[in-house]
């Protein structure tokens, strides 16, 4: 007997923001296995029947280990029942979704992806700015802050980042910003490009700071908080 997993993408935190099939499969669920950005009011469209399950990893804090959570899923789903897995944001964005699934296939598990507003389409719509704009801003790139160590990754692409045309969005980059901002300014992006932190997207304490490149990285080196955040900078971000 075999169940069937629903990932679900939450969107950015915000129950209103949830689509119709994401609400419907967590009705429906006979066991939710949830990140801490899912977690909250969005939990109150499960059943009160269902198994309601933490399994969100979060910098700096205890976590449970990637393995323990892709077994954990197979686990529910063997049993035959029906089982959401609920992932911040969009699940197919640093979500690490992909692990689960070669979890699901190899457990011979059949599932189907919902896919969720990402959190950084969600950040650029509280600031009131597009992502793109003729002429200044064509392309747009999201990019992780920190690799399976915690630190800035090695193989980032700088001289991308450091596109004055380009939309660039960081993911979990509060702790590397001040050394990612010293190995752009080497690669020509001026210190004073617009900056936007946006932190605790979708929630009560929704914040917005427009500010400068330079002037963030004096903000972060003395203190990042424990607040999940993006980093959002570019011809866009004075908007």
């Amino acid at each position: 007997m075999s169940g069937f997993v629903s990932f679900v993408g939450s969107g950015p935190g915000d129950p209103e923001l949830l689509t119709l099939k994401a609400v419907d499969r967590l009705k429906r669920a006979d066991a939710v296995l949830f990140d801490d950005l899912s977690s909250g009011p969005i939990l109150q469209y499960a059943s009160e029947e269902a198994d309601l399950v933490g399994v969100g990893k979060r910098a700096g804090r205890p976590s449970p280990k990637q393995q323990h959570v892709s077994n954990l899923l197979v686990d529910y789903a063997k049993t035959g029942q029906r089982v959401v897995r609920l992932k911040s944001g969009d699940g197919g964005l640093f979500g690490r979704l992909e692990e689960e699934l070669v979890a699901l296939k190899d457990a011979g598990i059949d599932y189907e992806i919902i896919p969720g507003i990402p959190s950084a389409f969600a950040a650029a719509a509280a600031a009131g700015i597009p992502l793109t704009r003729r002429q200044t801003a064509r392309r747009v790139q999201f990019v992780t802050g920190h690799d399976v160590t915690g630190e800035l990754p090695q193989d980032v692409n700088l001289t991308a980042l450091a596109d004055p045309q380009a939309t660039t969005v960081i993911f979990m980059g509060k702790r590397t910003f001040p050394k990612l901002l010293a190995a752009l300014t080497k690669h020509g992006l001026s210190p004073d490009t617009p900056a936007i932190l946006a932190e605790d997207i979708g929630r009560e304490n929704q914040q917005i700071t427009r500010t400068t490149m330079q002037a963030l990285a004096e903000q972060l080196s003395q203190s990042i908080g424990d607040t999940p955040a993006l980093i959002l900078y570019g011809p866009l971000a004075e908007a």
